[in-house]
C-alpha cells in the first residue's frame, strides 16, 4: 500500500541553509546554492530573504493495491519489456533535443543513443528495480528534460573540469535540498503527476519516497531522478567503507549526521568508476563476468571478443596479444627484403637472357641466310663464266659456215632448237650488264614467288629479331658492294630495304648575333652560313670561340641572350623549336641512365620518340642498326653504370650518348664534342656511323677538338670560329687549304690543317701572311670574300687592346647608365634571371609542331616511363629495401612504445606516426627527382611528355609497410583499413611536399626542410588548437583523421568520454572525410607546384 500523501499547505517548506559540506575524504562535489528553479550559479554565501519554493502539490489518494498484485506486476517480464520500450522512446526524444549540441562527437545521435540504451537482451535490472520500488519505476526515471539538463550541465562544466557539476533546478537548490539530491539517491514524483518520459521541456517535481538508486542506474548529484547506466557500464549498489567513510567503488561520501542515509548506486556517468573494467565483460549493467581463455575484453566491453589464432589470450585478458603476428610479419618482411636485396637483378637478368637467346638465334639465322646468298652469287659467277665460254664457242662454229642458205637457216634452227641457249645467253648478258642482280637467286630459290613479310606482320619476339637481323645483313651486303657509299647506293638501299624517308631540313642563318642581356658581351658576332642535309659539318675553333653557343643558337636552346639576325628553316622564317621532335641534340656531358642497360636506354628513347604509327619490328630494326653501327653489340646487356656502381667505359658511354639521338631517326643531328675522350678507333667508328646517317639525308653538325687527319677528311664542311664568335671560314673541307693559301697561310707538311689553323687563331703560331692581312682581320676577310655586310663595330676592331679598352668602356658606360645603386644592380640581375627562365619555359612549353611527327601520346609515354621506373626500382631494390626496413622498425618502435590510451583514443601514438611517416616519406620522395634532374631536362628538350615523366615517378607503396607493423604492435580499436586510408592520404600529401622540395631546392636544403617541417607543423597543430595556423598544417588534419577513425569504435558507455576528448582537442567527428579530402587536396596542390617548378625552373 502507498503511504498517505502529506498535506501540503500554501507555503512550501524550503531549506533555510545550504546542505552540509562533504567530508574531507570524499571526492569534491560542488554544492549548489541557488533559489528553486534558478539556473544561475550562486555567487554569495548570504541566505536569500524569501526563498522561492516549488508549487504546492494537490493531495491525491492512490488506488489501493495489494502486495501480491504489486509484486506480480513488478516482476513481470512483459512490464519490464514495456519499460524498456519507454526507455527507447525516451532516448530518441532526448537525442533529438540535444543532437545539435553533440553533433561534433556523434554522427547519428539517435542511433548512437538507442544503441547505448538498448537493454532488450537483458532486462533483469529493470525487473529488479521495479520490485525494489514496488512498481513506481516510471515515477523515478529521469525524463528527456532532466536528461537534457544533466548533459547540458556536463557540457557547460567541461571547461572547468568539473564533470559532476549540475546546475540548480526545481528539486535541488539553495532552498530545497532533500535526500534525493545526494549522489546515488533519487525520489519519486507524486501519483497525481503524469510523468511523460518524452517531455523535453518541463522538469517534474520529485520529492517523495527518497531512497538509494537501483543497481543498473546512476543518480547524479543535484538531481532526484534515476538515469539508466549505458551499455558497457557496471553500476552495482555501493558499500560503505568503514575505514574511509567512502561509498566504494564510487568514491562519494554519504551526508554526515543522517544514519538513515545509506550508500546508493552510481552517481556519475563520465567516470572510470562505472566502466566495465578491462579483462571483464558486462552483458548488463549489473553483471560483471571474467573474460574466458581465448577471448579478450577491452574496457567497457559488453561481450567477449575471440582472439586470433595462435595469439595468446589467458583468462581476464584486456587485449589480445597480436605481437606474434607482428613478429611473424617482421620475419617475413626481412626475408622478402633479403630476397630482393640479393636477387633483385635476377628477374631482369633472366628476361635479358631469354631475349639474348632469341636475338642470337635470329642473328645466326640471318648470317646463315647471308652466307647462302653469297654461295649462290659465287655459283652465279661460275655459271656466268661458263655461259660466256659457250657463247664464244658457238660464235666460232657459226662463223666457219660461209654458205648463205646455211647461214640463214642456221640461226633459225638454233633459234628453234636452242631457245634455252638464247635465254641463257640473255641471262648471261643481263648478269654481265648488272652483276649485282639477284635474278639467278630469285629464279632458283623463288624469292619473288614468296611475299616478303613487313614489320607490321611481325608479332613474336623471334619473328621480330629475324626480320631485323635479316634487314641488317642485307644492308651489310649492300655496304660491302658500295664501298664508297655514294648517294645512289644509299638510294638503292632505301629502295630495296625499305629505309624510312626522313624530311630534309636545311638551316640557313644570316648575321646571327648573340649577346648577354646583362653585360652586353657578344658571344656570336654576325655569323652567316648554311647547314645542308646529307652533309657532316665540323665546328672548330680555340677555347672561347663560342662553338657550343653557336650550336645552341642553331638548335634554339640559347636562353638568357639577346638574339639578332635570321635563322631560316628550308628558306622560311619558322621557330626551330617547332621541329624539336626530329632534331637530335647530343650534349657534351654523357647524360645517360646509369641503372639501365645500353639496350634499355636506346629502346626507351626509340619507343618514346619514333612515330607512333611505326611497328614494333621496325623500331627494333632501328635500335639494332644503331647498336650495330656504333659497335655496342658486346655491351648491349651491360649496365651503363653510375658514380657508385661501375659500368661500361667512358668511350662506350659516349657512344651510347650519341645513340640516344640516333635511334629517333632525326633530320637534324647536332653534337657537342662527341669525340672528346674517345680513342682514334672509337672516334672513327662513331664518325662512320654519322656518315651513314648523313648519307640518308640527315643534317649533321658537331663540335670537334683536335681531330686526326683521317677524321678531318671525313667531314664535308668546316666551320672555323675565332674568339668572340666570329666566322673565319665556313665551307667545304676540300677548299679550306686553298682559301687560306690565298691569304698566305700555308699548312706545313706533316701538320694537321685544323690544328694549325687553331694555333694561329689562338696566337701560338705566327704565320707569314700576305701584306695587309693580320690574324685579327681574318673574320672580316671571310665576310668580304663572301660578299657579306661587315658591321661597323667589327671594322673598328683593330687590336686586342682596343677591343679590351672598348669592352671596359662599354662596361663602364653600362654601369654608369645602370647607376651605382645596389638596388638597381640587384634588380637587373633578377630581371636577367627571370628573362632566362622565361626563355627556357618558352622553348620547352608545348608549341606548334611543324615536324608532322606523330609521337606517342601522354598515356602511352606514361606506360613507357612507368616500365622504366619499374626496372630502375628493381635495380635499386637494395636502397628501397633499406627504406622499407627503416619504416618497419619505426612502426615496431612506435607501436610498442605509444600504446593506445582509451581516454585520448591513441592520440599520442598517432602524433608520433604523423611525424615519423612524414619524415621518412619526404626523405624518400627526394630521391626520384633529385637524381634524375639532368636526364629529365634532356628528355623534355627532345619533346617527351613532362606530365608522363612526373606521374611515373609518383608511386606510393610505403603506407602498408609502416602500418603492417604499427597496427599489430599498437592494436587500436579502429580497423586496419580505416588506418590505411588515412595513412595513404597522409603519404600522398607528404610525398607531394617532398617532390616540391626536391625540385625547387638543392639536395642539402631539401633534406633539411624535409626533416624540420613535420616537427614544427605538428607542434603548431597540437599547441595552437582552433586557430587558422593550425588549420594550415597538414599534420592537424592527419592527426584528427586518425583520432576520429579510432574514436568511432568507442560506443555505449564511451559516448561522454568521446565527447569530452573531442571537444578538448577541437576535433569534429563529422570531419573524417574532410580531413582525408584536405590531405589529398594538399597532395594535389603540392604536386601541381612541383610540376610547375619542374617545367619552369631549370638549374644549370
Amino acid at each position: 500500500m502507498h503511504p498517505p500523501s502529506p498535506t501540503v499547505r500554501s507555503t512550501c517548506l524550503c531549506f533555510s541553509s545550504p546542505p552540509p559540506p562533504p567530508a574531507p575524504h570524499a571526492r569534491h562535489r560542488p554544492t549548489l546554492f541557488l533559489s528553486c528553479g534558478s539556473a544561475r550559479a550562486w555567487r554569495s554565501t548570504a541566505v536569500p530573504s524569501r526563498p522561492v519554493c516549488p508549487p504546492p502539490l494537490r493531495p491525491t489518494t492512490p488506488p489501493p493495491l495489494t502486495t501480491t498484485t504489486m509484486a506480480w506486476v513488478a516482476g513481470s517480464p512483459i512490464v519490464a519489456g514495456a519499460m524498456n520500450n519507454r526507455l527507447k522512446a525516451l532516448t530518441s526524444s532526448f537525442a533529438r533535443s540535444i543532437g545539435k549540441q553533440l553533433d561534433y562527437s556523434i554522427k547519428d545521435t539517435e542511433t548512437e543513443w538507442n544503441k547505448a540504451f538498448d537493454f532488450s537482451k537483458d532486462t533483469s535490472f529493470l525487473t529488479n528495480c521495479m520490485k525494489e520500488t514496488k512498481g513506481d519505476l516510471q515515477q523515478r526515471i529521469c525524463t528527456a528534460a532532466e536528461m537534457r539538463f544533466y548533459f547540458e550541465s556536463l557540457l557547460d562544466s567541461g571547461d572547468n573540469g568539473e564533470t559532476n557539476y549540475v546546475r540548480p533546478n526545481l528539486n535541488c537548490n539553495f532552498s530545497s535540498w532533500i535526500d534525493g539530491c545526494e549522489p546515488g539517491w533519487a525520489c519519486r514524483a507524486g501519483d497525481d503527476q503524469k510523468i511523460d518520459l518524452q517531455n523535453a521541456k518541463d522538469i517534474p517535481y520529485r520529492a517523495l519516497k527518497c531512497q538509494s538508486c537501483c543497481p543498473g542506474f546512476f543518480c547524479p548529484h543535484g538531481l532526484t531522478c534515476m538515469i539508466p547506466c549505458p551499455l558497457g557500464a557496471y553500476c552495482p549498489r555501493s558499500d560503505l567503507n568503514v575505514s574511509t567513510g567512502i561509498c566504494d567503488p564510487y568514491n562519494y561520501q554519504p551526508p554526515p549526521g543522517n544514519s538513515n542515509h545509506t550508500c546508493g548506486a552510481a552517481d556519475i556517468w563520465a567516470d572510470d568508476d562505472i566502466f566495465c573494467p578491462p579483462g571483464f565483460y558486462c552483458p548488463s549493467t549489473i553483471q560483471k563476468l571474467p573474460c574466458s581463455s581465448g577471448y579478450y575484453c577491452r574496457k567497457g566491453s559488453t561481450s567477449q571478443t575471440r582472439c586470433y589464432k595462435k595469439s595468446s589470450c589467458p583468462p581476464n585478458s584486456a587485449t589480445q596479444d597480436i605481437t606474434i603476428f607482428g613478429a611473424l610479419l617482421v620475419v617475413a618482411s626481412c626475408l622478402v627484403l633479403l630476397i630482393i636485396y640479393n636477387f633483385s637483378g635476377q628477374i631482369l637478368t633472366n628476361r635479358e637472357k631469354k631475349q639474348a637467346k632469341s636475338r642470337e638465334a635470329a642473328a645466326r639465322h640471318a648470317r646463315e641466310t647471308a652466307q647462302a646468298r653469297e654461295r649462290w652469287k659465287s655459283a652465279k659467277d661460275v655459271a656466268k663464266k661458263a655461259g660466256v665460254g659457250l657463247q664464244s664457242q658457238l660464235s666460232r662454229t657459226f662463223s666457219r659456215n660461209k654458205k648463205s642458205g646455211q647461214a640463214q637457216a642456221g640461226p633459225s634452227k638454233v633459234g628453234d632448237a636452242g631457245g634455252k641457249k638464247n635465254n641463257l645467253t640473255d641471262m648471261m648478258r643481263s648478269l654481265e650488264d648488272n652483276p649485282d642482280s639477284d635474278e639467278g637467286f630469285n629464279v632458283e630459290v623463288g624469292d619473288k614467288a614468296l611475299k616478303k613479310p613487313t614489320g607490321k606482320q611481325m608479332h613474336t619476339r623471334s619473328q621480330i629479331f629475324k626480320y631485323a637481323y635479316g634487314q641488317i645483313e642485307k644492308e651489310k651486303a649492300m655496304q660491302q658492294e658500295n664501298h664508297n657509299m655514294t648517294f645512289s647506293g644509299v638510294i638503292s638501299m632505301a629502295k630495296d630495304h625499305d629505309v624510312t624517308a626522313r624530311p630534309a631540313i636545311e638551316i640557313a642563318f644570316k648575321d646571327l648575333t648573340l649577346s648577354l642581356k646583362g653585360s652586353k658581351k657578344k658571344l656570336l658576332w654576325s655569323v652567316s652560313g648554311r647547314l645542308s642535309p646529307g652533309r657532316v659539318a665540323a665546328v672548330m675553333g680555340p677555347s672561347g670561340a663560342g662553338k657550343t653557343t653557336f650550336l645552341s643558337a642553331i638548335a634554339g636552346k640559347a636562353t638568357g641572350c639577346e638574339t639578332s639576325g635570321l635563322v631560316l628553316i628550308n628558306g622560311k622564317i619558322e621557330p626551330i623549336r617547332g621541329y624539336k621532335r626530329i632534331i637530335g641534340f647530343v650534349p657534351q656531358d654523357d647524360i645517360v641512365h646509369g641503372n639501365l642497360t645500353v639496350e634499355e636506354n636506346l629502346w626507351f628513347n626509340a619507343r618514346c620518340r619514333l612515330s607512333a604509327d611505326m611497328s614494333k619490328a621496325d623500331k627494333v630494326l632501328v635500335v639494332e642498326r644503331v647498336i650495330e653501327s656504333l659497335g655496342l653489340q658486346a655491351i648491349r646487356d651491360s649496365l651503363v653504370g653510375t658514380v657508385e656502381q661501375r659500368g661500361i667505359s667512358g668511350g662506350q658511354r659516349k657512344r651510347v650518348n650519341v645513340g640516344l639521338e640516333m635511334v629517333m631517326e632525326p633530320s637534324v643531328l647536332i653534337l657537342d664534342e662527341p669525340t672528346s675522350g674517345l680513342d682514334s678507333a672509337s672516334s672513327l667508328l662513331l664518325l662512320r656511323a654519322l656518315r651513314r646517317e648523313a648519307l640518308e639525308g640527315v643534317n649533321i653538325s658537331m663540335v670537334v677538338h683536335q681531330p686526326s687527319y683521317t677524321l678531318y677528311r671525313m667531314f664535308d664542311d668546316l666551320i672555323l670560329l675565332a674568339k668572340g664568335g666570329m666566322t673565319v671560314y665556313h665551307g667545304p673541307v676540300k677548299k679550306v687549304e686553298e682559301y687560306f693559301a690565298g691569304l698566305g697561310i700555308v699548312v706545313p707538311e706533316r701538320v694537321n690543317p685544323p690544328d694549325y689553323y687553331i694555333d694561329i687563331l689562338e696566337g701560338i703560331v705566327k704565320p707569314n701572311l700576305n701584306p695587309g692581312v693580320s690574324v685579327k682581320d681574318l673574320p672580316i676577310r671571310w665576310m668580304v670574300h663572301n660578299g657579306y655586310d661587315v658591321p661597323r663595330d667589327m671594322l673598328q676592331s683593330n687590336s686586342d687592346s682596343e677591343s679590351s679598352s672598348r669592352g671596359s668602356i662599354g662596361h663602364a658606360s653600362s654601369h654608369d647608365d645602370a647607376g651605382p645603386s645596389i638596388v638597381s644592380v640587384l634588380f637587373g640581375n633578377v630581371k636577367d634571371i627571370l628573362v632566362q627562365k622565361k626563355d627556357e619555359y618558352d622553348y620547352n612549353k608545348t608549341s606548334q609542331d611543324l615536324s608532322n611527327c606523330n609521337t606517342p601520346g601522354i598515356l602511352r609515354q606514361y606506360r613507357y616511363f612507368l616500365g622504366r621506373c619499374g626496372k630502375q626500382r628493381l635495380r635499386e631494390a637494395r636502397i628501397q629495401g633499406v627504406d622499407y626496413l627503416i619504416l618497419c622498425l619505426a612502426g615496431i618502435c612506435l607501436g610498442t612504445l605509444a600504446k593506445v590510451s582509451d581516454e585520448t583514443f591513441g592520440a599520442l601514438g598517432y602524433t608520433y606516426t604523423v611525424i615519423a611517416v612524414s619524415l621518412l616519406c619526404k626523405i624518400g620522395a627526394l630521391r626520384p627527382f633529385t637524381l634524375d634532374k639532368i636526364n629529365y631536362w634532356r628528355e623534355r628538350a627532345s619533346g617527351m611528355s613532362s606530365l608522363a615523366y612526373f606521374m611515373s615517378k609518383d608511386t606510393i607503396v610505403k603506407p602498408i609497410v609502416y602500418l603492417s607493423m604499427f597496427y599489430f604492435f599498437n592494436n587500436p580499436r579502429s580497423s586496419i583499413w580505416e588506418n590505411y586510408v588515412v595513412l595513404l592520404a597522409l603519404v600522398y600529401c607528404v610525398t607531394g611536399i617532398g617532390y616540391t622540395f626536391a625540385i625547387f631546392f638543392q639536395p642539402s636544403s631539401a633534406q633539411l626542410w624535409s626533416a624540420l617541417l613535420p616537427v614544427v607543423l605538428t607542434l603548431i597543430a597540437t599547441q595552437q588548437k582552433n586557430t587558422i595556423f593550425a588549420d594550415l598544417c597538414y599534420t592537424k588534419w592527419a592527426l584528427e583523421a586518425f583520432v576520429i577513425a579510432n574514436a568511432q569504435n568507442y560506443a555505449g558507455v564511451w559516448l561522454i568520454t568521446r565527447c569530452g576528448s573531442l571537444v578538448r582537442s577541437g576535433y569534429n567527428i563529422e570531419h573524417e572525410l574532410l580531413c582525408i579530402g584536405v590531405l589529398i587536396a594538399n597532395g594535389i596542390v603540392f604536386r601541381c607546384v612541383a610540376f610547375f617548378c619542374m617545367v619552369t625552373f631549370q638549374k644549370h
